[in-house]
């Protein structure tokens, strides 16, 4: 049998020593920490939602959250290209059909297509439907960017979070409610969590 043996050797050093160095430790902590970030009164809630109802990503600005505007703008943008194709798409489709039922092709590209009037009505509503999911979610887009503008203002207004967050897990014990009681003990054994801000 192996076994397999530590040596420690720790300084010893005096009692002065020893309060010197804890003190100089506890000053350049406390000279190392942030300071507390405590809630901002001045900070408007109001003010960024109406901002950013008036143009999305202004309310996020004056919450000095510059880099959500990108992806407010990306947004919009993919849902405009999604408008403006599925409208296009829709008058390409509606055209075609009117064409098909005279017996005629209007668009070269559809030529080779042996489909009748009703497979171009059903792509032009296809297209229409899709128009019209892409305008929701322009209007979606918007709601969200002013929830977001409005709800992160509040944070900044009422709460903090600073270095005195903690979170803590202990054992604790449940009283059980009677109708849960079986022939067993009433009290159960649990964790309780707490959260300090």
């Amino acid at each position: 049998m192996n076994f397999i043996g530590f040596t420690a050797k720790a300084q010893h050093d005096s009692p002065a020593n020893t309060i010197d160095s804890v003190s100089v430790n506890m000053r350049t902590r406390m000279n190392n920490q942030d300071k507390p970030n405590f809630p901002d009164n001045s900070h408007s809630p109001h003010k960024a939602w109406v901002r950013s109802a008036i143009l999305p990503g202004l309310g996020q600005v004056y919450n000095g959250q510059w880099w959500k505007v990108p992806f407010i703008y990306t947004g919009f943008g993919l849902l405009i290209k999604s408008m403006v194709d599925n409208r296009n798409n829709y008058h390409l489709y509606y055209n075609e059909a009117e064409a098909r039922l005279n017996g005629t092709t209007r668009n070269p590209k559809f030529k080779g297509f042996s489909g009748g009037y009703n497979d171009f009505i059903n792509a032009a509503n296809n297209a229409d439907r899709n128009f019209q999911i892409s305008v929701l979610g322009f209007v979606a887009v918007w709601g969200i960017n002013c929830v977001d503008a409005y709800i992160s203002a509040k944070f900044i207004h009422s709460y903090s979070v600073d270095n005195n967050l903690s979170f803590k897990v202990s054992p604790s014990t449940i009283t059980q409610p009677a109708y849960a009681v079986n022939n067993s003990s009433p009290i159960a054994p649990g964790l309780k969590l707490s959260l300090t801000l």
